[in-house]
């Protein structure tokens, strides 16, 4: 849809008009079109929205709730876990295979952990090698949730990131609004010397 068919909206039917549009109407065109927000808006969070900004809505509870469920969800992959190795060790596959798959769990969730632990810090570089060790993350699962659940404890996942980035966007749309000065067509041209 381009632009110009954006701009122009249908006019409705005055039979189609109820009580309550006409209402609306005659209260002014402000009382019915939403309010559109202006200057920077915060990025939402998942599981949060944007109640990091203010710490509304039940965030302090959403925290703790996700805190809890994600260091359960990794207890019960944990369980998993040693009962796919209880699995190998029935299957006598013999200890080299057994070892491996520990210690490839092992690091693959500490490699998970640190990993998701600095993005809460910070953004990744453009051509910086998370694509390559998304695999690698995916395997180290609950190194993840436990870095998750443990960033839960002090701040909504990424909110020190997001917060330091809204900040510094309404200071740089403070700035821009605070410059200008009126019209710019209205100004009187310089003297020239």
């Amino acid at each position: 849809m381009s632009d110009d068919q954006r701009d122009q909206t249908p006019a409705e039917p005055a039979a189609a008009a109820t009580p309550a549009r006409a209402a609306a109407s005659a209260a002014g065109p402000a009382a019915s079109e939403p309010s559109v927000p202006v200057g920077p808006q915060p990025e939402p969070i998942r599981y949060f929205g944007t109640t990091w900004v203010n710490h509304e809505s039940g965030y302090g509870l959403r925290r703790a709730a996700l805190a809890v469920g994600s260091l359960v969800t990794a207890t019960a992959a944990a369980l998993l876990l040693r009962f796919s190795y209880e699995g190998l060790e029935i299957g006598n596959v013999g200890p080299f295979l057994s070892i491996s798959v520990v210690v490839l769990f092992a690091i693959s969730s500490a490699i998970a952990f640190v990993k998701t632990w600095d993005s809460y810090n910070r953004r990744p570089a453009p051509s910086s090698d998370e694509a390559a060790l998304k695999g690698l993350k995916t395997i180290g699962f609950i190194g993840s949730l436990i870095a998750y659940s443990l960033r839960c404890l002090t701040e909504a996942p990424g909110e020190k990131l997001r917060r330091a980035e809204y900040e510094r966007a309404l200071a740089d749309y403070e700035r821009r609004r605070s410059t200008r000065t009126g019209n710019p067509a209205a100004r009187r041209p310089k003297r020239k010397k």
